[in-house]
């Protein structure tokens, strides 16, 4: 009577291991990829070295409090907040990228998910975010931008951390034989 529904648990083993990962990447694409990307773009200076001048304005959203203490004047500012912003904002295009083509998938999928956990504390200690922004579990609500939203971002990062990209990628490609 329980056999057949038994049986059906190694194949839905076998079956989620390829398409979890990739429904992971198409659904990371399909809502987050654009996010960062336009996160990204605000961050960057003007001109060819945009890449390596940030914007004035990335640094109000990376340090909204040090960079109003420096009068916000980025000049004010040391080597140590220049590294963190671009480096921040190179993460937020080659990071979302890796992902979607299914590049090196474990090692951008834990730098995702440490981007998101500092782009939520960001929100919470730099920019002062309210309550029902912050949210909480275990609530009746499920809408709260930071602990309900990024709660789902991360779990599907953490899927391709601990399955890796799946079938259809780039890594499948190049690691064909690795262990």
């Amino acid at each position: 009577m329980f056999a057949p529904v038994l049986a059906l648990g190694p194949r839905l083993d076998r079956a989620g291991a390829i398409l979890l990962p990739t429904l992971a990447r198409l659904v990371f694409a399909g809502v987050l990829l654009a996010y960062f990307w336009a996160s990204g773009a605000t961050k960057l200076g003007e001109g060819a070295l945009g890449l390596i001048q940030p914007a004035g304005g990335a640094y109000a959203q990376i340090f909204p409090r040090a960079f109003e203490a420096a009068g916000y004047n980025t000049a004010n500012l040391g080597l140590w907040h220049w590294a963190v912003v671009t480096a921040g904002t190179w993460a937020e295009f080659i990071l979302p990228a890796l992902i979607v083509l299914g590049l090196f998938t474990r090692l951008a999928a834990l730098g995702m998910i440490g981007f998101v956990v500092m782009q939520s504390l960001t929100d919470i200690v730099g920019h002062g975010a309210d309550a029902a922004t912050i949210g909480a579990w275990f609530d009746r609500a499920s809408d709260a931008l930071i602990l309900d939203q990024r709660a789902f971002w991360v779990l599907g990062l953490a899927v391709l951390a601990l399955f890796g990209a799946g079938p259809l990628s780039a890594d499948r490609l190049l690691f064909r034989n690795a262990p």
